[in-house]
């Protein structure tokens, strides 16, 4: 798994994501972020400041900006994109946008590269739809009902995968997507249960739930993510596939998820329910023997353990 001496070009590798690849990336290669910062996880930590880093200030519906920032990169990861319940409910055009021709430029400016190892395009678990239990890569997308915002989001990423595996058979792109499904951990920016409850339970605040907390959902771990992550760029095999990336081991209801964390956390907290106002997951848990089969994945980091290292990095940083 071990990737040296390659400039690899990082879109919205300032975020959450990218910040944490960086990190296992940053001493053996050129990293490149292309970012406009609208979700910054990285500026706090120092890594801009590494003669190994480099970071250009970009969009990526700006195609020509982005190919020629692209220019001399072994390896392309796509993580720029519009995302989270809020942000799409707020602007689903803007999300369509982002997440369709932004998807677009990125594959057509790689297409031009020479010399291309790798590219990798992140997809999402809600490709789904609102019941994914134990969903493989061939299990059928969902779209939801048209004119239902939260469902955009979906759409624009399935439409981001089926361009990258376009590209992959008609000019032999070395693309591979990944589904990523429900990650959270230390520096997590923007929306996800766990940071939103954390952030409560060490303030002693009552933890929200919105809706009834029978929500299911399987969490996993950024560590367990990334090295998933590298595994797609390591592995021959990878390419011309999508891998759902996550642990189904640390599955449990939203209800159970903030018991847990005011458990853990030793808080005073108490659970406050909430309507819903938006179009709702039922259940999301992954099969993930595709990835375990061709990359040799497996996640490490079990529930209690990636909230109580969640738990400690708030309590230090917040």
């Amino acid at each position: 798994m071990k990737i040296s001496n390659k400039r690899i070009f990082i879109t919205g590798g300032a975020g959450f994501i990218g910040t944490a690849l960086i990190k296992r990336l940053i001493n053996d290669n050129e990293i490149i972020i292309y970012d406009n910062l609208h979700r910054d996880s990285i500026s706090s930590t120092g890594l801009l400041k590494n003669k190994n880093v480099r970071f250009i200030q970009g969009d990526v519906l700006d195609f020509e900006h982005i190919k020629e920032s692209m220019i001399g990169s072994n390896m392309v990861i796509h993580l720029a994109a519009i995302a989270g319940v809020d942000e799409v409910l707020k602007g689903a055009v803007r999300t369509l946008k982002v997440n369709v021709i932004g998807t677009f430029n990125v594959l057509e400016a790689s297409q031009q590269l020479k010399g291309l190892e790798r590219l990798v395009d992140f997809s999402t678990s809600e490709v789904f739809g609102s019941h994914a239990y134990k969903v493989d890569e061939l299990h059928e997308t969902s779209q939801g009902a048209v004119g239902e915002a939260r469902w955009t989001y979906a759409v624009s990423k399935l439409v981001g995968e089926h361009f990258g595996h376009a590209y992959y058979y008609e000019f032999n792109l070395p693309n591979v997507s990944i589904r990523p499904f429900n990650i959270y951990g230390p520096g997590q920016v923007g929306g996800g249960a766990i940071k939103a409850f954390v952030l409560k339970a060490i303030k002693n605040e009552n933890l929200i739930i919105h809706g009834d907390g029978s929500q299911i959902r399987a969490w996993c771990y950024i560590d367990d993510l990334i090295d998933g992550l590298l595994l797609t760029l390591t592995k021959p095999e990878a390419i011309g596939n999508s891998f759902n990336i996550g642990n189904p081991r640390s599955t449990i209801t939203i209800y159970n998820l903030a018991v847990e964390i005011i458990r853990l956390s030793g808080a005073s907290s108490k659970i406050e329910f909430k309507p819903i106002h938006y179009s709702d997951i039922e259940i999301r848990v992954p099969n993930i023997d595709k990835a375990r089969k061709i990359l040799g994945y497996e996640p490490k980091v079990e529930l209690q353990e990636g909230i109580l290292q969640t738990l400690k990095w708030y309590r230090e940083n917040q």
